[in-house]
């Protein structure tokens, strides 16, 4: 049977998970060279970003690496949506002095496209992985055609059977405990989804392809725990945060060292999908979840204005602040340091 490590060319059976907003090539190249596979998030970047990221990649390893990909279907924008949204929003705004008129809508992450899948062709990145399902077959063949290995996330059996069945080489069994939006595509009733532990056995029992468990895992324990359920490897994201390589603000950085980082709840007040974060002021205030918030990712542009003013005050009340519910592993030290230590689970 093929191991994690053969199928992805690794030392170690750890991927680093991608974090949009919070790291770039510098954290990805780190882990590769580490012995883990680094990621690198590329939702949120455009093509000459991206492209620049991967040379800076490039430059840095000669080992294998992973770049991460949305594929959700953009929404149609509802005007009527949209300003239900802006009137939950509007006392804020007040509060803050902004005129809710001159803040523009629009997206604020685009789904793979044939755009980027021909961009990636120049640099042919040895792994790929998505997150809310698989490309269509057309340009998941264009992924492979390269060689590529393709990982995705799934949140429940069925989810992991039909990406097995399309093309996935790998599945990443994400548990309600991770960090970030959850990557979910068959449906959107979060009961359906299961801790990692309850989750990763039944996927090993359901799968032909390699488990990689992901969601709650920040220490060599949590890693043998996995390991020891069946899975092929782990995906280990919230215990990289506070690494230097991690671009993560100061103020998202302060919550993770700070009491407040033992509550985390699903929200989708940032983007309009569920996302797990440390809970504060906006969270509380409107509820986590919201029926105003419109479709993903159209709720980004009216609370954006909000996240900078607050900010500017030193303030993450209005922020998305990303962590998964254990974030006991979060230290201020090297990313290569966190991967060391996590690779202590494997022997």
């Amino acid at each position: 049977m093929t191991t994690l490590q053969q199928l992805l060319g690794t030392e170690l059976p750890l991927v680093q998970a991608p974090m949009a907003g919070v790291q770039g090539s510098a954290m990805a190249v780190a882990v590769s060279n580490a012995g883990g596979l680094g990621s690198l998030p590329c939702a949120m970047l455009g093509a000459d970003a991206m492209r620049g990221e991967l040379a800076a990649i490039r430059a840095g390893t000669d080992k294998p690496y992973n770049v991460n990909f949305f594929c959700h279907t953009p929404p149609e924008p509802s005007a009527e949506r949209e300003a239900t949204w802006r009137a939950a929003l509007a006392p804020y705004y007040a509060e803050f002095g902004i005129d809710a008129a001159s803040i523009p809508t629009g997206p604020g992450r685009n789904p793979f496209s044939a755009d980027v899948a021909a961009l990636l062709g120049e640099f042919r990145p040895p792994v790929v992985s998505f997150h809310f399902g698989l490309p269509s077959e057309a340009l998941l063949a264009q992924v492979h055609g390269w060689g590529a290995k393709v990982l995705a996330s799934a949140t429940t059996v069925a989810e992991a059977l039909w990406l097995q069945a399309r093309g996935a080489d790998a599945v990443i069994a994400q548990g309600l405990e991770a960090g970030g939006h959850r990557g979910h595509f068959l449906s959107h009733d979060l009961t359906r989804q299961l801790g990692t532990f309850a989750l990763l056995p039944q996927l090993v029992r359901a799968l032909k392809v390699p488990v990689i468990a992901a969601g709650g895992i920040a220490d060599a324990d949590g890693v043998a725990a996995a390991m020891a359920l069946g899975a092929a490897g782990v995906q280990v994201g919230t215990a990289y945060m506070l690494t230097p390589e991690a671009t993560t603000t100061a103020i998202h950085r302060a919550a993770l060292k700070s009491e407040a980082a033992r509550h985390t709840a699903l929200t989708n007040l940032f983007t309009g999908r569920p996302a797990r974060g440390i809970v504060n002021r906006v969270m509380r205030e409107l509820g986590p979840i919201g029926a105003a918030a419109p479709e993903f990712p159209l709720a980004t542009s009216g609370i954006a204005p909000l996240r900078a003013k607050a900010e500017a005050q030193g303030s993450g009340d209005f922020s998305p602040l990303w962590s998964g519910q254990n974030a006991t592993g979060c230290r201020e030290v090297s990313s290569a340091e966190v991967t060391q230590a996590l690779a202590k689970g494997f022997r």
